[in-house]
């Protein structure tokens, strides 16, 4: 279980990126953070994931607090991040390199089948597509085998085609481990196909204004009436934090 609890954020310059944060997020549960561009969507990922540290408050898998990148915890930024000199093989085992080299080839071997990028094992990044490269992306990131995999708006840059069919591939990827993740997108859409529970976050500071839990079976279709009335009430809510933050900004 992934706890945190009164999370504040406050950087150099004074701004307050978040206020109290607290959320309670289950094993295996897929949520989304959603919101207005800097009402700390990225800074919570960010904490969570040991690369950024709170100025009070804490975030606790379990009974452990993190202080500093967890090997139970990966994150799947918006660009795939790969090392252009590496094959996608290379790039895929990059942090296993303290593992055996027959378990290295052998964790390798299966998450790169469960990708579909078997045959683009020995091909270097410039030779893939930008829906190739992040599939490589989430191939490194799930590798190690992390109980909690965070996601920076990962689909974010790709064409609209790409990205959904990335959104179902990762999903039939989530199926066989089943890790905890959290989302953070722009996309209602994308939140909703993905989430058991989306929240939706304010600024000014950074702070959870509504959680929606959505209860639909999976797998889910986009032309749903249940998915097309729980994408008309978030982007009413979304509409009302565009308001208020307009407000304050005047």
């Amino acid at each position: 279980m992934l706890l945190i609890e009164e999370l504040h954020k406050r950087f150099s310059n004074g701004f307050v990126g978040l206020g109290s944060i607290d959320l309670t997020v289950n094993r295996s549960e897929i949520i989304s953070l959603i919101g207005t561009s800097g009402c700390g969507k990225s800074t919570i990922l960010r904490i969570i994931a040991g690369l950024s540290f709170p100025s009070s408050g804490m975030v606790r898998i379990d009974d452990q607090i993190i202080t500093k990148p967890h090997p139970e915890i990966s994150i799947i930024f918006q660009e795939s991040r790969l090392m252009p000199w590496l094959t996608v093989w290379e790039n895929i085992q990059f942090g296993l390199q303290h593992l055996p080299k027959n378990q290295r080839n052998l964790l390798t071997g299966e998450i790169i089948e469960k990708v579909g990028l078997t045959q683009f094992a020995k091909a270097l990044p410039k030779q893939l597509s930008g829906g190739m490269a992040q599939r490589v992306a989430i191939a490194r990131a799930l590798v190690t085998n992390p109980s909690i995999l965070l996601l920076d708006e990962p689909f974010s840059a790709l064409d609209a085609f790409t990205r959904l069919s990335l959104q179902d591939h990762l999903l039939q990827i989530w199926e066989y481990d089943r890790p905890t993740m959290i989302l953070v997108t722009h996309d209602v859409e994308e939140a909703l196909m993905l989430s058991d529970r989306v929240i939706v976050m304010r600024g000014n500071p950074g702070r959870i204004h509504q959680e929606f839990v959505i209860d639909l079976p999976r797998p889910r279709k986009r032309t749903d009436q249940q998915i097309q009335y729980w994408k008309e009430r978030l982007l009413d809510t979304l509409d009302l934090s565009i308001g208020d933050r307009l407000a304050v900004e005047a």
